[in-house]
């Protein structure tokens, strides 16, 4: 099967962003997760009261002041804001306020599913393309498709305006049993439709894949610890063991966290006996607490392999350091974000909230991932960055956190607190993936782009073919990448022939994921993905050797 040149200007992505919705949420949310649920039982200071009120009378009294006698007219709720901003910058990088504005789309995160029409969507070229119609939603009811172009939403045109991912949810969102009309178009058919679509309750899930990689082999993918992840898990691993499973990877690479009493669940499902899996030690005793397995899991024994990255944060690296600790699983990647710091969520009286730093957790051997602060949050977030320019992300012996405080596991084994999860098995990133070709051609979208037109081409011979036939006939030529460099070129990424040669044979494999998924499912994707997953590869290697199987000697 060819992969045609169907480059309409329609279809070509607009802009270095990062527009898929799904996408955007986690990113804002990686500095705000960890969080632990309570009944918020915060009450005022009782050790330091007098400072309190001189430092909130003041605040009151100037505020005062610049509302009524200065000489402009002031937004004093935009001043309030940014006076709150300012005050928590001298504290954590992850003591956070969430204005009320905002707080439905961060709370989305966190919820197993959310009111709405159930359409993934990116803007290409400023027009929003619809990526995957949710199932279960009104709009996969519908039959809306991959690659369609949504014009006007609810009679406010989304194409073409300049919106915001963030304001096109809010036109798609509301209560259920509303209604919300949509002007479509479909390039396919050069057709253009009306929708009249219901919202409902639409499925968020945070477990993007769950299959056999062979008859006993296991793969699950974590996306965030939300409300419903452990007993989605139990439910994906026990499916997966009457399938046959006998040993298992478990996918935390860009898991940037969420609910902390999720990621320990999970924890309990893999680790046997009473063993300590986190630590939480905050000011006082208010806040302290230690969490222990407790129930007879699912996968208590046999070979587990976890992967993370330099993306797995706060809960997930709770998880994996629990694992690791004691000798359960072995970790394959690169060192995880370094985030060790508990927020918990307070209800403000303006409908905003509040995620204040309480406490810091700490793995069973004792060790505190948190990463050093820095003079700055601007600081913080270029660590990751800076990770990469002193070759932390391509060589494990380039690795600073090794220098840090030093730790044993069950078995003896050294470990290392300060900054992150050392992984097991080392495995540098992918330096084509890295270049800046490649990262263009990622920020403008171009073949997902691409992959979704030529579904949109070519959805009646993809459904007269089974993926299994699909994976071992498709092929992305040489000329067919050419033409994908020349979209890219129009707009606004400078062709590149020899950058191209090198990052050739992930491009078209991403293109056959693209297309995969769209045609075929969340498991395809991941399926056509896996051939050229050096993380996944490392692990599927770990199992067949044997390495893996240090984590049966310390469970019987």
């Amino acid at each position: 099967m060819a992969f045609s040149a169907l480059f309409r200007a329609s279809s070509r992505p607009a802009g270095a962003r990062r527009t898929g919705l799904r996408g955007a949420v986690l990113v804002a949310l990686a500095f705000g997760s960890g969080l632990l649920i309570s009944n918020n039982p915060f009450r005022p200071s009782t050790t330091n009261p007098d400072a309190t009120a001189r430092g909130y009378l003041r605040f009151k009294e100037v505020l005062s002041y610049v509302d009524r006698d200065y000489v402009d007219s002031v937004n004093t709720e935009g001043l309030a804001d940014y006076a709150t901003a300012q005050m928590l910058e001298r504290l954590d990088p992850h003591s956070v306020y969430i204005p009320a504005a905002e707080r439905e789309q961060n709370d989305v995160f966190l919820q197993g599913d959310f009111d709405g029409v159930g359409l993934d969507f990116n803007l290409f070229c400023d027009t929003m393309t619809v990526v995957a119609p949710l199932g279960g939603g009104a709009a996969a009811q519908a039959g809306l498709l991959p690659g369609d172009q949504v014009l006007r939403v609810g009679g406010q045109a989304v194409s073409g305006a300049r919106l915001t991912n963030a304001r096109i949810a809010q036109l798609l969102r509301g209560a259920r049993g509303s209604t919300v009309a949509l002007e479509v178009h479909r390039p396919a058919s050069a057709r253009t439709f009306a929708l009249a679509l219901v919202r409902s309750r639409v499925p968020n899930p945070s477990i993007d894949a769950a299959y056999l990689l062979d008859e006993q082999t296991g793969y699950i993918k974590i996306n965030r610890f939300a409300a419903t992840t452990y007993d989605d898990f139990r439910a994906a691993l026990a499916d997966l063991r009457r399938q046959g499973l006998a040993r298992l990877v478990l996918d935390l690479r860009g898991n940037p966290g969420g609910y902390l009493d999720r990621a320990t669940r999970v924890a309990d499902e893999l680790v046997g006996g009473s063993r300590k899996i986190v630590a939480i030690d905050g000011k006082g005793d208010t806040y302290d607490s230690q969490v222990y397995a407790k129930v007879a899991g699912e996968f208590e024994e046999g070979p587990l392999v976890v992967l993370v990255d330099e993306g797995s944060a706060s809960a997930a690296e709770v998880l994996a350091g629990a694992l690791q600790d004691h000798d359960r699983a072995l970790l394959v990647g690169r060192r995880t974000f370094g985030k060790g710091l508990v927020q918990q969520p307070i209800a403000l009286s303006d409908g905003g909230e509040l995620r204040l730093t309480i406490a810091r957790y700490y793995t069973p051997s004792g060790r505190s991932i948190q990463k050093p602060y820095g003079s700055s949050r601007a600081e913080y977030r270029r660590e990751l960055a800076e990770r990469a320019a002193h070759g932390d992300l391509a060589s494990a012996d380039s690795n600073r956190v090794a220098g840090g405080p030093r730790f044993r596991t069950d078995r003896g084994r050294p470990v290392y607190g300060g900054g992150g999860i050392m992984p097991d098995v080392f495995v540098p990133r992918d330096t084509l993936a890295c270049s800046a070709y490649y990262a263009r051609l990622q920020a403008h979208q171009t073949p997902r782009a691409l992959a979704l037109a030529f579904y949109q081409a070519h959805k009646a011979e993809l459904e007269g073919l089974r993926f299994a036939q699909f994976n071992a006939t498709f092929r992305v030529s040489d000329a067919q990448l050419g033409a994908l460099a020349a979209a890219a070129a129009r707009d606004g990424v400078p062709a590149d022939p020899a950058a191209l040669r090198r990052c050739a044979a992930l491009l078209r494999n991403q293109i056959k994921a693209y297309i995969a998924q769209s045609a075929y499912g969340a498991v395809p994707y991941y399926t056509v993905l896996g051939a050229h997953d050096a993380e996944l590869q490392q692990a599927l290697h770990a199992l067949g050797d044997g390495s893996a199987q240090l984590a049966l000697a310390s469970n019987k």
